[in-house]
């Protein structure tokens, strides 16, 4: 009878397994999965590519500006015109034409290093939405992995249902043995029965977990939530972190190089808002042509052409005291944005040891659970054997039964706690990987 119902179960898990395998997920396929498709890593990548696109020494007023202007005015006037001679000009609707076409190149030689001061700040724009790409990067990773092995502590839960329900089986087919032959009263079967329907009902609450948690990954991945989807996968955690590997490495997390990066943008802006207080200098040159021509007047027509270079000085008086206010604010910014990183350096380092300390902890009580699993798990084979030869009551057998849920339970959230910290602990030293 035992064996009979060993086989059914081993025969379920070969159809499942066999139906499983044509959609089967795995965590390097779905990391990359959702790092392509993720709608924030792509508007993290246009950020860098906008930065980028910035970061040129034109942008940042270094280049030279070439500049072209042409007019072209038709005009028809009266004209009362009196000399000195005694004679007189005077007509109505005179046309007239003034034309004038100019180009002009300049280059700035000299504005208080203000360019040099921009284009760094431009430079130092471009790292940091790089490092907060990586950063966005390293969240995904995270989330997914997190997503991915929930799905996987869900199915874990599953097989314990299912074991529990394989074990209320036997225990049913032995009461109904025993009533063939008058050995077993009613009470016995209906509370096999009652237990072996809550156990079919919390399998089914436990399956609407299960796509739950898979419809969550989806949405990770950016794929459609009513995709199929299989996970056949085990948790393995990494046992060998030490934290003060993960405290050395924080000065690499993204977000805290972002930071100083952040620091340094406003130190420039203070630099490029000092020059704004001296001196100007501006060469230029270019070719100007001019013509103006009338139908009447003293002057029918005159016409100028020809190149021209120059050299602008300007020098900055007095504006209200305005730029010497906006350097101060940008001074200001520039502590802010350092607190703003020590403040980011103290959580961090705050987070990672309370993240340790639930790793560690969670990692001695595995050791401890993985026994007391066994041990339930062996119980329960044990209570079922006594069940049989009547050395056992039914009530001995749900307790055996409890205690082997109970354990496995707890055996695979601690699986799950440990990964989980181990995820966050590798995301923070920006050292997660597949």
């Amino acid at each position: 009878m035992r064996m009979k119902v060993t086989v059914q179960y081993i025969f379920f898990l070969f159809v499942c397994t066999n139906v499983s395998a044509q959609n089967m997920l795995r965590l390097p396929d779905a990391v990359n999965m959702a790092l392509k498709n993720s709608l924030e890593v792509q508007l993290s990548k246009n950020f860098v590519e906008a930065n980028t696109v910035l970061n040129n020494y034109g942008v940042a007023g270094g280049l030279p500006i070439v500049t072209t202007s042409l007019t072209d005015n038709e005009q028809i006037s009266s004209i009362n015109q009196k000399f000195n001679t005694g004679a007189n000009i005077l007509r109505d609707a005179a046309a007239a034409n003034n034309f004038s076409l100019g180009v002009t190149g300049s280059i700035l030689l000299y504005n208080g290093n203000r360019v040099v001061a921009a284009k760094s700040r431009l430079a130092t724009l471009v790292n940091q939405s790089e490092q907060l790409l990586n950063a966005q990067i390293q969240n995904v990773m995270a989330g997914v992995m997190v997503g991915y092995y929930d799905v996987v502590r869900q199915q874990s839960y599953l097989k314990t249902i299912e074991k529990s329900i394989d074990a209320s089986n036997q225990q049913l087919e032995i009461i109904k043995t025993r009533q063939s032959v008058g050995l077993a009263n009613n009470a016995d079967f209906f509370q096999a029965q009652i237990d072996l329907n809550a156990l079919l009902q919390a399998r089914q609450s436990q399956q609407l977990i299960i796509d739950q948690a898979k419809t969550e990954l989806l949405r990770q991945l950016t794929l459609n939530p009513d995709s199929v989807i299989n996970i056949q996968d085990t948790i393995l955690v990494d046992k060998n972190i030490l934290m003060a590997d993960i405290l050395n490495n924080l000065n690499k997390n993204a977000d805290i190089v972002a930071a100083q990066d952040k620091v340094k943008i406003y130190e420039q802006l203070v630099k490029e808002t000092a020059a704004l207080r001296y001196p100007s200098i501006r060469a230029s040159t270019g070719y100007n042509f001019t013509r103006n021509q009338a139908a009447a007047g003293q002057i029918l027509l005159n016409q100028n052409y020809g190149p021209f270079v120059g050299v602008s000085v300007g020098i900055p008086i007095y504006n209200g005291s305005v730029y010497k206010r906006q350097q101060k604010v940008a001074e200001i910014n520039v502590g802010n944005a350092e607190l703003d990183k020590q403040i980011l350096i103290r959580d961090y380092n705050a987070q990672v040891v309370k993240v340790y300390q639930s790793y560690a902890i969670t990692i001695q009580q595995l050791k401890t659970e993985q026994g007391n699993y066994n041990l339930s798990n062996q119980l329960l084979e044990l209570a079922l054997q006594r069940f049989k030869f009547k050395q056992a009551t039914i009530v001995d057998v749900k307790n055996a039964q409890q205690s082997f849920e109970a354990s496995g339970y707890r055996l695979v959230n601690l699986n799950f706690a440990a990964k989980s910290a181990e995820i966050e602990l590798k995301r923070l030293a920006n050292k997660l990987a597949l």
